[in-house]
């Protein structure tokens, strides 16, 4: 294992940037950070007992402190997939050394979880996830449409900003022109579309008032890869859909942690999953939205719970 505590792992058209807290002889925990195109904070390096974990985070390619930033580089958009995502979690983890690893997402960071652990199942001891999503076209569907019967008023804000062409689906619209080259064009739509996330945010019991990025270079790279990966259903279809799939991870400790008051991503989705994951624990917080302090107190717990179950290595 590396002795570096931060540092960037070279990949295919990227840099992708980690850091690591915690005890570098620890059980190693993984946290994929939400979005896609936010980036992991400060919090989550002190969530588990240092003196027992070896907490690693990355920064998800054209994000945060990776290379370059995805506004910056915009023809490597396409090269942007989850897939590629993958290859990168990977990359970060042959560098430091790590055989196996418990994995621990937040929102979208729990869609690329899931797709980590069904492609590598022999690097994971188990998954702790919250505010549970799998990006499917039909959770996408919702949130960018379907939720606007519970604000209606904001959503026809939202179509009108979205200069939809004929036939043309919201989300689609937006990621055209978040990717055009029209700029100016661009940045009218990240506005637009931050407006709209913090409306179908607003019922969470923990929200506050006002825009979701105050900095403009935030609100792009989050818009334009929200978009992106919205508009492919997270590059996760057909055969390759996660609910298709989850069954793959019997066997596997998983826990699915959501609030019941999740307007934006209801709790349908790890319902359906528990349903189908025979290994996998469902718990739901009556009183939070889209995460929380009860809801992370039980990823927490979750990873004790985990790391309790390893073979012992003394």
């Amino acid at each position: 294992m590396t002795g570096e505590n931060a540092g960037r792992v070279k990949v295919s058209g990227a840099e992708i940037y980690w850091e690591t807290s915690g005890n570098p002889a620890g059980i190693p925990v993984l946290f994929l950070h939400g979005g896609p195109g936010a980036s992991p904070g400060q919090g989550y390096r002190t969530r588990h007992d240092a003196s027992r974990f070896w907490t690693v985070g990355l920064h998800q390619r054209g994000c945060g402190k990776s290379a370059p930033t995805i506004q910056d580089d915009l023809s490597s958009l396409s090269a942007n997939t989850t897939q590629s995502l993958i290859e990168d979690i990977e990359a970060v983890r042959k560098y430091l050394g790590i055989g196996k690893w418990i994995v621990t997402g937040v929102s979208w960071g729990s869609t690329l979880a899931l797709a980590y652990a069904l492609e590598h199942r022999d690097r994971v001891h188990g998954l702790a996830l919250m505010a549970v999503t799998t990006t499917s076209r039909g959770e996408v569907q919702w949130i960018t449409e379907g939720v606007g019967r519970i604000f209606p008023e904001a959503w026809a804000e939202f179509l009108s900003a979205a200069k939809c062409r004929p036939g043309e689906r919201v989300v689609d619209a937006y990621a055209r022109r978040l990717a055009g080259v029209n700029r100016g064009d661009a940045e009218a739509a990240a506005r637009a579309w931050d407006r709209w996330e913090s409306t179908h945010i607003s019922l969470d019991p923990l929200w506050q008032p006002g825009a979701m990025f105050d900095d403009d270079r935030e609100r792009m790279t989050f818009a334009l890869l929200v978009t992106h990966y919205w508009s492919h259903d997270g590059f996760l279809t057909g055969g390759q859909s996660i609910m298709a799939r989850v069954h793959q991870l019997n066997g596997i400790p998983g826990y699915l942690i959501h609030g019941r008051r999740d307007v934006s991503g209801p709790v349908i989705t790890p319902w359906k999953l528990h349903q189908r994951w025979e290994d996998s624990r469902l718990l739901v917080f009556e009183n939070e939205g889209h995460g929380g302090p009860e809801s992370m107190a039980a990823l927490v717990e979750a990873v004790e719970e985990i790391a309790a179950g390893l073979p012992r290595t003394d």
